[in-house]
């Protein structure tokens, strides 16, 4: 996989909390270009999921596809012969190395993507609807949130009320 290609899956990886499968599956009838989001036919619980892709992720996604060779199945990430892009093991390791992170999976984006919408101040039933989520339970062990938010939180809380 071209290093370009894993940077833009790796984007739309944190801005819509996707799975390495569901990203490297997508379709190019999968992309909803009227209303900016994503389709994912073939999630983890079996069920539909579409999730809105906003600023940057979906000008580096829309280059992306204007680069692409489309042929084949039209596989918005396919390898160089058009084919389902089977694997992008070699370029994320490559790239974990590179930036210095040690025990880091692709699927830690994920968890980066539910604290990141916690932060910004999305409830837990908002990040189960983007993330895919049956139950808030589930919610609850991705969206960790910082050290330093959370004191954040507390000291706005203490300010408000309690000074």
């Amino acid at each position: 996989m071209r290093e370009p290609a894993l940077a833009v899956v790796v984007l739309l990886a944190i801005a819509t909390g996707a799975r390495k499968g569901e990203l490297l599956g997508l379709r190019w009838r999968d992309v909803d270009w009227a209303r900016q989001q994503l389709v994912f036919h073939h999630t983890k619980n079996h069920e539909r999921r579409t999730v809105p892709v906003r600023g940057e992720a979906w000008t580096r996604r829309e280059a992306w596809a204007g680069g692409v060779v489309r042929i084949g199945p039209d596989w918005v990430f396919p390898r160089a012969d058009g084919k389902k892009l089977l694997d992008i093991r070699y370029a994320w390791e490559q790239a974990r190395a590179k930036a210095g992170l040690e025990d880091f999976r692709f699927h830690d984006l994920r968890h980066s993507t539910a604290s990141y919408l916690a932060m910004s101040g999305a409830s837990l039933v908002e990040i189960a609807e983007v993330l895919g989520h049956k139950t808030l339970q589930m919610v609850r062990r991705y969206a960790h949130l910082s050290e330093a938010h959370t004191a954040g939180v507390v000291e706005r809380m203490v300010g408000r009320f309690l000074e």
